[in-house]
């Protein structure tokens, strides 16, 4: 009988021990837990990849000083990529399979994720937030879990909002890829519902500086309209050539063009620009999760540098470390995975995100916003 008690006991140890060795082996340690990230820190792009990174170290900060998890400091490993989607893969590639990291997080563009999901898949790692709303990444993946709306609901909600005030001449924008494709086919899919179609499209390709073609087919076709699907730089040069050009159109925005940078960018020319959010007024105080958010933002930055992208991405990083504290002691990719399946109708403070086993798309929230004269958003 003692034998068989120190053998079994020998067994429990030695799974244990098993069981720390995995956990070390996928980003968690004794004193840290390794997040990874991808994003624009350089080029045309960078302030949008700050932006995401900066609102995930916010939160991740203050769960440090509370003490971290289980004793442990959360630490985030960004890498930048430019924009650039080769390098995002092999960043991807790096992150999991060189810094072992728990998840990956808050990839700055479904052009960027896509070429991480090879990996992603390869050794079942938990990709939380990409921040993005394009079907490719939306259609149910076991190790993806989105927190926000759709494009395809942004551009619905952007198109209903124009027509029922009676406009009918709708131009579009969007990046010559299979993402902006896609976007590009949600807006004509919300036109059709209406009776109509757009009266011109142009094309560019990401980082792409010479817009003078693309502007010229727009305002030639004189539209009611101009809605936009690209980043903000692309997107505050392709306003200002066509205001320059005469254009009296409007225009709108999805939420991925990062909307305090798009209002920098433009200036007094931004003023009736209309963007689509997915998350409440970075102003609202009134909601709990807008409040905590900008407490924690300036403490992390030292200035009140808010933004409707790094609220999301303090968002996103709150449900995160939820999903981690639910994920045991010593967590796993494994555990990861289904801790945030049990992450149902979880209220982060007036915002909610629901998954289940079969669903990894934790929002439908929309809601339009206007760049005022002052350069903020009005609601």
């Amino acid at each position: 009988m003692t034998k068989i008690r120190r053998s079994a006991s020998a067994a429990g140890l030695f799974i244990l021990a098993l069981g720390a060795c995995a956990a070390q082996a996928q980003g968690v340690t004794k004193t840290t837990i390794l997040i990874g990230q991808s994003g624009p820190l350089s080029g045309a792009n960078k302030e949008f990849g700050e932006d995401i990174r900066n609102g995930a170290l916010a939160y991740f900060s203050a769960v440090n000083a509370a003490g971290g998890i289980n004793k442990r400091k959360l630490e985030l490993i960004t890498i930048d990529d430019a924009n650039d989607a080769k390098r995002s893969g092999e960043n991807g590639r790096v992150l999991i399979e060189v810094r072992g990291v728990l998840a990956v997080f808050g990839y700055a563009s479904a052009t960027l994720s896509i070429p991480a999901l090879p990996h992603v898949e390869k050794h079942r790692v938990p990709f939380v937030a990409p921040f993005t709303g394009a079907e490719p990444m939306r259609k149910f993946h076991p190790y993806v879990y989105n927190m926000r709306a759709s494009y395809a609901d942004e551009l619905e909600k952007i198109v209903d909002f124009y027509a029922s005030t009676g406009m009918k001449h709708f131009s579009v924008l969007h990046y010559d890829d299979a993402v902006g494709k896609e976007n590009l086919g949600a807006v004509e899919t919300a036109l059709t519902k209406r009776g109509l179609k757009p009266v011109s499209v142009s094309s560019v390709k990401r980082n792409q500086l010479e817009l003078g073609d693309a502007v010229s087919g727009m305002v030639k076709s004189t539209p009611d309209v101009v809605i936009t699907t690209t980043l903000y730089r692309t997107t505050a040069d392709f306003v200002k050539q066509a205001k320059k050009a005469g254009s009296g159109a409007q225009f709108a925005s999805t939420s991925f063009v990062g909307a305090s940078a798009l209002a920098a960018e433009l200036g007094p020319l931004g003023t009736g620009v209309v963007v689509a959010q997915v998350v409440p007024p970075y102003s609202r105080t009134s909601i709990p999760i807008v409040k905590e958010y900008q407490a924690a933002i300036e403490k992390q930055l030292g200035k009140k540098d808010f933004s409707f992208t790094s609220l999301e991405s303090y968002v996103s990083a709150k449900v995160l470390v939820e999903a981690i504290r639910r994920a045991g002691a010593n967590p796993t990719r494994e555990s990861l995975l289904k801790a945030l399946d049990s992450v149902r109708n979880f209220d982060v403070g007036g915002y909610v995100v629901d998954f289940s086993p079969s669903n990894h798309n934790g929002s439908k929230f929309v809601e339009l916003t206007a760049i005022s004269k002052a350069g903020r958003f009005a609601y």
